[in-house]
């Protein structure tokens, strides 16, 4: 996980290894992807036990039982890797329409470690008073920086078509990223009740009570 910051702070030689090493999706998986998922998501729920979540609506201090964190947390937790598989579907998608012959792995690949920055800055959601569109918005902000080296490293697109690549990635990276932010934001700031939903209900079959 201390690859992002070689990712946010030395971009160039960062992909360049990313793309020499060309790991597979168990690797990423296991050994990047997952626990920097599970991480945030742990340290966040931590803060929710503890500390509860400033809602401005409300003007309250939420607290949190251990149910409804064990609940959103699951539902998070799917919610950022589902995010991450279907961007770099659309990612692999774009790319096709300026005539790249890539693969999926490729497009993971740069989706994975592209989301870093969004996934280090998840850990400051433990602050109570901490906005989930503050860390959501500098996450996203260096998301898009690291991946104007990233993505003619990884996805090796035509020098004519690199540019339009990029712009048309960041639109799918900020859209997809912006809508798991928008579900889960709406909760921690009371706007959205899961503890009704279907998935919720689902879930809690799982769930000790």
């Amino acid at each position: 996980m201390i690859k992002v910051f070689f990712l946010m702070f030395e971009p160039a030689v960062a992909w360049e290894k990313v793309a020499q090493t060309k790991r597979g999706y168990a690797f990423i998986f296991t050994t990047y992807l997952l626990p920097f998922i599970l991480l945030g998501t742990a340290v966040e729920g931590w803060g929710l036990h503890h500390w509860g979540k400033w809602q401005p609506k409300l003007q309250i201090f939420k607290d949190f039982t251990a149910h409804e964190i064990l609940a959103y947390e699951a539902i998070q937790f799917f919610l950022l890797l589902a995010t991450v598989l279907v961007c770099a579907l659309l990612v692999l998608r774009v790319s096709q329409t300026f005539h790249e012959r890539n693969r999926y792995l490729k497009a993971f690949t740069l989706t994975a470690y592209g989301f870093s920055p969004i996934f280090l800055f998840h850990l400051l959601d433990v602050a109570p008073r901490m906005s989930p569109w503050a860390t959501w918005g500098v996450g996203v902000g260096l998301t898009v920086w690291i991946l104007y080296q990233g993505i003619p490293r990884v996805l090796q697109p035509d020098p004519t078509h690199a540019f339009g690549l990029y712009l048309s990635s960041i639109f799918v990276v900020i859209l997809t990223s912006g809508l798991a932010r928008l579900i889960t934001a709406m909760y921690l700031l009371g706007y959205m009740d899961f503890q009704h939903s279907w998935l919720t209900r689902e879930l809690s079959h799982f769930l000790p009570n």
